[in-house]
């Protein structure tokens, strides 16, 4: 049987009027990071993979930041 893979979310904030969430994963026994940005009209995963969470943080904002023309 397949065993789904459920978000597990470290970090949680509102950046520029949108929410941020962190999730944290494990692909060969390295930890992983993925981002998804919720904002009024949807969502979206703004990074796939970041090898830190200091990583996929900047890279969420930068995502942010161009999406939304700030």
């Amino acid at each position: 049987m397949i065993n789904p893979d459920y978000p597990h979310i470290v970090l949680s904030f509102i950046y520029r009027g949108v929410r941020i969430d962190v999730d944290r994963g494990e692909l060969d026994g390295e930890s992983t990071y993925a981002v998804w940005v919720d904002y009024d009209t949807g969502c979206a995963m703004a990074v796939p993979y970041a090898r830190s969470k200091i990583e996929a943080i900047r890279k969420a904002k930068k995502w942010v930041d161009k999406r939304f023309g700030f």
